[in-house]
């Protein structure tokens, strides 16, 4: 544009409008950070959001709560007390002990894996890790059940004793599994729900074989 050089703009001509950058009200809630908040608030908000996931699954209903705010600590702690409540029983080879901590441990959390890609692979539309928040917080149920188990067998290994083991662990487990598959279920296709249910129920199932079979040394 070889006519644009001789143009020349007046001095004198004011430059309107405005290049300010327009600041809204600031509110201090938005300099707020949990890295600022006492340990003590950010444990007991931990604590209140496990409790409330522990509510959902001893009264199982359809609803997002697990799976929209998923956590680890929870199963976790399900996993890690029922090891050790399982730690040290007796086996019908005197070589071997019962089933110990290790063996429980990689048992559920390899258990839950396997589940977790199985429903990815049939075409899940939950993560990873939200699956296996809702079967690790599902455990709930069978970790009551080796409790009251524990309690029974305080009182003498009979047959009543067996019997009323047999009873709880049977009702733990169908709750854990009706629990799980709420959760779980309506994030497959219609037609692969068996496919996803199937090994759920087997998963909990071993769970609660090794708790009725569990006998203290």
């Amino acid at each position: 544009f070889p006519g644009l050089a001789d143009v020349s703009i007046s001095q004198d001509i004011p430059v309107e409008g405005e290049i300010t950058v327009p600041v809204g009200s600031h509110s201090p809630d938005e300099d707020y950070s949990t890295l600022d908040e006492p340990v003590r608030d950010t444990i007991m908000r931990d604590l209140k959001a496990v409790g409330k996931k522990f509510v959902h699954v001893m009264y199982p209903r359809k609803s997002s709560a697990l799976l929209r705010d998923w956590d680890l600590w929870g199963p976790l702690v399900l996993c890690v007390s029922l090891a050790l409540m399982l730690q040290g029983g007796s086996a019908d080879s005197k070589d071997d002990g019962g089933p110990q901590f290790a063996e429980v441990f990689v048992i559920i959390w390899f258990g839950a894996v396997v589940i977790t890609l199985n429903s990815k692979l049939l075409g899940g539309t939950i993560s990873f890790f939200q699956s296996l928040c809702v079967l690790g917080y599902c455990v709930l149920p069978l970790t009551v059940a080796m409790l009251v188990c524990r309690l029974v067998l305080l009182a003498g290994a009979g047959t009543i004793s067996f019997i009323i083991r047999l009873i709880v662990v049977m009702a733990m487990f169908g709750w854990s599994t009706l629990a799980s598959t709420a959760f779980l279920a309506d994030s497959q296709p219609p037609n692969r729900k068996a496919l996803v249910v199937y090994p759920i129920f087997l998963f909990y199932f071993v769970i609660s074989w090794m708790i009725l079979t569990f006998t203290p040394q």
